[in-house]
């Protein structure tokens, strides 16, 4: 199926990485629907793209998503690819200095989230004939990521769940495949350093350049580029790739130079 017949469904996608998805979807002539928690993000997203679906959930809540996800059901019956990628970067600090709700928000965003929006993917998928999963996990889902332990095992989660979902839904003509960001430009990283900046005792200038220094590049990534690799996966070039954890890092190295 050319990405102009497709109907795409991202999560998280008012801002950030799943604004890039959704621009570079619309490019390619898909319709989109997204949901986002940030309702000035949604209002926003909506004066520039009256033409979609654009709905305020948190992915948390399965009643949020279930409205939101039943919407998009009730005007297209479904979806050819649903991008699961709203998620948060959680809280920075030694494990033995973390909040416990802070560590189960973070969890429940990145991966309760990404399992209520795969379970409705893979029921309308089945009755469809096919379709693409792509979860967004990260560098740090592929190592270890210290000082940022609740945000490491909930994308380290995401992959277990790309494999095992990929192997579960395969014979039904789904594919499912994870795309993990490496450090990419953004207002989200710069919340992220300033959070590790104060828990590290360095300066915002120090671990900038830290996340450049663990890649084989030297180099940050654009939001772009993500955007690009899911709308590849969506592709007829891409209809045999299934299972696979893509990294578009510029090759981390450490997450811990």
């Amino acid at each position: 199926m050319s990405n102009s017949q497709q109907t795409v469904v991202i999560t998280g996608g008012a801002a950030g990485i799943g604004r890039a998805m959704v621009e570079a979807f619309m490019r390619s002539g898909a319709q989109i629907a997204i949901c986002d928690a940030d309702p000035q993000a949604i209002s926003a997203f909506q004066a520039d793209y009256p033409e979609a679906i654009a709905q305020v959930a948190d992915v948390m809540s399965e009643s949020a998503m279930a409205q939101f996800l039943g919407n998009v059901e009730a005007k297209w019956g479904g979806a050819d690819v649903v991008c699961a990628n709203a998620g948060t970067a959680g809280p920075a600090g030694k494990i033995e200095d973390l909040n416990y709700e802070e560590w189960q928000r973070c969890i429940a965003t990145n991966l309760h989230g990404t399992f209520l929006t795969c379970r409705w993917a893979a029921k309308v998928m089945r009755k469809r004939g096919g379709g693409l999963i792509i979860m967004t996990s990260s560098s740090a889902g592929i190592m270890g990521y210290p000082l940022r332990s609740p945000y490491a095992a909930a994308k380290w989660a995401i992959v277990g769940l790309t494999k095992t979902l990929a192997m579960e839904l395969g014979g039904a003509g789904i594919r499912v495949n994870a795309i993990c960001p490496g450090a990419v430009e953004g207002e989200r990283m710069d919340r992220v350093i300033a959070n590790e900046a104060s828990v590290r005792g360095e300066t915002h200038e120090q671990v900038r350049a830290s996340y450049v220094t663990g890649v084989s590049m030297k180099t940050w990534v654009n939001a772009r580029d993500i955007a690009a690799s899911a709308v590849f996966l969506a592709s007829d070039a891409g209809s045999k790739i299934s299972g696979q954890v893509l990294a578009i890092d510029g090759h981390t190295e450490t997450l811990a130079p």
